[in-house]
């Protein structure tokens, strides 16, 4: 089943006709794409894409969809539906080609010959996002690092009117030439690239040694992008974290101090993942997604105002993609946001059907302290309760007891201060000298 669609109304026309029109202010872009894509499940579409490329400033005035299993080896849709892509596409006034999938070089290549336009994938839509949305030196220098990888097989194209004028003495070979001077600069960025980002992954460690002697439990909030993560870290936190409708606007982690019945953790927000997020950028974040790895529980924050369908995809995507970065084993909560946006049947009807989820508003503070008491549940085991006696000359250890254990009870005697608290487990060979003994 073939179907392809344009204009701003949404319709869909069934049986691989060609698009219509485009309308006027859409024509008026300066890049107006024309989406492909070759899906094997009929649920499937190419809303996520389209996403992608307004996030990136592209108009989207059409579509065409072929249903097969495997996209073609050569031009990724069959002959047949090539042909009525470029006929669809001129109607529509398209200047560019976008493709819901990672193209090979032949395909990438093949398509723009038959289809007469410049051709984009789904993985060039998202590193330019990427690049767009990178403000910190080692979010600019992981996007750099995976835009050279993802390009570096793709050179030959660069270079191919260079290649046609082989044939004939004293015309051999310089494109080749210059094809390889470019692969060895492209691999020289790239050594150097990944040394620069080990020196930052060696300054990441000393950061989180510091945490670590600290002690206190680590938290990070993952998700679909745009999901509201960092909304939530706002709400949570009192931080005051950039926030824009828009995907992958945060890609540098941020971490703030979360307190709850007045004991501390760390609550980090990390980088948004999509489906088929490209492996370059798995590989270029792997200092930040490291975050990730280390954090004793993981906030898996969804969008409770997407369509169950909808929904689904973005839960697997997140899931296959924390398996990807060895992050599968880690404890989860599962935290729905963006009630706001329901009403209340709705959310009465998501909470009958997801009684494993907490149901939050990062926007109007709904259901965070119903959150905040899960998340107490579930690192309960990292406390350990200790009865301690210390000398009223030591008020140092005090004040630390204090600010670890939130709540403390404490009676004063003529020896001193006893107190009786559950304070972090790693730290409790630290007190050791004034446990009282049983």
């Amino acid at each position: 089943m073939d179907s392809s669609r344009s204009g701003r109304d949404g319709r869909t026309q069934r049986g691989g006709e060609g698009a219509r029109s485009a309308t006027e202010p859409t024509q008026r872009a300066r890049q107006r794409a024309f989406c492909i894509a070759a899906l094997g499940g009929e649920e499937e579409d190419l809303q996520e894409l389209e996403e992608l490329l307004r996030t990136a400033g592209v108009a989207v005035v059409g579509e065409m969809i072929q249903r097969r299993e495997q996209p073609h080896p050569n031009t990724y849709l069959g002959p047949g539906k090539v042909t009525e892509a470029k006929a669809a596409a001129k109607a529509a006034d398209a200047n560019l080609i976008a493709c819901d999938d990672e193209l090979s070089a032949r395909q990438e290549r093949n398509l723009e010959e038959a289809l007469g336009l410049p051709v984009i994938d789904r993985t060039t839509a998202i590193l330019d996002i990427f690049a767009s949305h990178a403000h910190s030196a080692e979010g600019k220098l992981q996007v750099e690092l995976a835009q050279l990888e993802y390009n570096l097989a793709r050179m030959r194209g660069l270079w191919s009117h260079l290649e046609r004028l082989g044939g004939g003495i004293g015309t051999r070979g310089p494109g080749e030439t210059q094809i390889e001077t470019d692969r060895r600069l492209a691999r020289d960025r790239i050594s150097t690239l990944r040394r620069r980002l080990e020196h930052v992954k060696g300054t990441r460690a000393v950061q989180r040694a510091e945490r670590e002697r600290a002690a206190l439990p680590t938290i990070a909030l993952v998700g679909y992008t745009n999901a509201g993560k960092s909304t939530l870290l706002n709400a949570m936190t009192g931080a005051e974290v950039g926030v824009r409708d828009r995907l992958f606007h945060t890609l540098d982690p941020t971490t703030r101090e979360l307190r709850l019945s007045g004991r501390p953790y760390l609550l980090s927000d990390t980088v948004g993942f999509i489906s088929k997020l490209p492996h370059q950028l798995v590989d270029a974040f792997a200092a930040t997604l490291e975050e990730t790895r280390r954090s004793e529980l993981l906030i898996h924050v969804l969008d409770a105002s997407a369509p169950e369908a909808k929904a689904a995809v973005m839960k697997y995507s997140v899931e296959q993609t924390l398996e990807e970065i060895g992050a599968g084993e880690q404890p989860r909560l599962l935290v729905l946001n963006k009630v706001d946006l329901l009403d209340h049947d709705a959310r009465e009807e998501l909470r009958l059907r997801r009684p494993d989820a907490v149901l939050v508003s990062g926007v109007s503070g709904e259901g965070l302290e119903q959150l905040g008491e899960w998340i107490e549940r579930e690192l309960a085991h990292m406390l350990r309760r200790v009865e301690l006696l210390v000398p009223y000359a030591d008020g140092g250890s005090l004040a630390e007891l204090h600010e670890l254990a939130g709540e403390v009870t404490r009676e004063d005697t003529a020896e001193g201060v006893r107190v009786r608290a559950m304070i972090p487990e790693r730290l409790a060979a630290r007190f050791a000298r004034f446990a009282v003994a049983s």
